[in-house]
């Protein structure tokens, strides 16, 4: 009646794993960590930290572009806060942290 069910045999046990082979896991995973933290972790801090340094330094009269694309020259410049003109006579508070770049003076007049 082993037609459709195969017989199953017992298998000679495994060996215990030797002390060399989780020296070996460590030290992969620990590899493994370095190269995380060289290819992601640490350009991303750079990154907040020009963003910080960038927002930081926003004064009145600079020419901004913010993160949904509009750009503007800084009026005011308040606490979490700044004032875009984007035309005449329109004006536009946006928060500090939706800038993301500082254009070259004379951009908007070229535009």
């Amino acid at each position: 009646m082993s037609f459709f069910i195969p017989e199953a045999y017992a298998q000679a046990a495994a060996a215990p794993a030797s002390p060399t082979s989780a020296i070996v896991q460590v030290v992969f995973l620990g590899g493994l960590f370095v190269v995380f933290y060289f290819l992601a972790i640490r350009p991303q801090r750079k990154r907040q930290k020009e963003q910080s340094e960038m927002i930081a330094a926003l004064a009145k009269g600079d020419e901004v572009v913010t993160s949904s694309g509009i750009l503007g020259k800084v009026l005011k410049v308040e606490d979490d806060f700044v004032v875009l003109q984007v035309a005449d006579n329109v004006e536009l508070k946006f928060q500090k942290v939706s800038v993301s770049s500082i254009l070259p003076k004379g951009t908007l007049k070229s535009i």
